[in-house]
């Protein structure tokens, strides 16, 4: 692998026509675990955004794994759990089949998941230490747990890439510590690891490169030991980093078993 894991050029990010991020120079390497870090309207989930092609690159250069953002064609290459704290939705879904949609991402949609793809789902929610739960209803488990089915959904896809946003918020300290268990295990097998978040505590053991980001610009890059403990960043009302949409929030979840993602 010759090409980042990650690289951003002078990269403007936002939605619709108003730039959230600004100017942003940022390279990750394959195999590293970076903590993006800042206060609530910084701009750090937009960042994220911006690399996955949820949110519009408004000039500069992005590219993930090698290719430009939204162009890289195996998509199971890059595995995401967004931010939100349960599983939810209006049909009811075991573990198996919530996590299995995380497959969906290597086969395309309309492929059944073969004996490979059965495994791998169970290895994935056997690293998040729900193996025995394995066909009990999504809606039967507790918040903390649920939040660990979204990241064995993100790693049923095998990425080399994990994206993960607040991936500790509203669970507790249990859940934290196996979380923290899985992705150290995660990034010694060489996965890629970009998770945001506003407190990096509870994965300090795991995260080592912290990037901060402080009114869309980043203000801090360097080791996670060094970084401020709230990310390097104030927010200030009226900053226009709290420009961005109600659309694209995510603190409503509703159904997440959409084959889409």
């Amino acid at each position: 692998m010759t090409a980042p894991a990650l690289q951003l050029r002078d990269a403007s990010i936002g939605y619709g026509d108003v730039a959230i991020v600004r100017g942003v120079d940022l390279t990750v390497d394959h195999g590293e675990a970076v903590a993006v870090l800042g206060s609530n309207g910084s701009g750090k989930t937009t960042l994220a955004r911006g690399v996955l092609g949820l949110a519009t690159v408004l000039g500069g250069d992005v590219q993930v794994l090698g290719a430009p953002v939204g162009r890289l064609r195996e998509r199971g290459r890059i595995g995401y759990v967004p931010q939100r704290h349960t599983v939810s939705g209006a049909v009811p879904a075991t573990v198996r089949e919530v996590v299995g949609v995380g497959r969906l991402a290597r086969l395309g949609l309309f492929r059944r998941l073969r004996a490979a793809d059965r495994s791998a789902v169970a290895d994935a929610v056997a690293a998040v230490g729900l193996g025995d739960r394995l066909g009990d209803p999504v809606a039967s488990l507790s918040g903390g747990q649920q939040r660990r089915v979204l990241v064995a959904r993100a790693l049923a896809a095998e990425p080399e890439l994990l994206i993960m946003d607040e991936p500790t918020a509203g669970v507790d300290a249990a859940s934290q510590e196996a979380l923290a268990a899985v992705l150290a295990r995660v990034s010694a097998a060489g996965t890629t690891l970009v998770v945001v978040t506003h407190e990096a505590g509870p994965l300090s053991g795991v995260l080592t490169r912290a990037i901060a980001v402080d009114h869309g610009r980043i203000s801090y890059d360097g080791p996670l030991a060094g970084a401020a403990p709230d990310g390097g960043g104030h927010h200030h009302p009226g900053d226009p980093d709290r420009l961005e949409p109600p659309r694209y929030r995510q603190d409503q979840p509703r159904v997440t078993t959409d084959r889409r993602r």
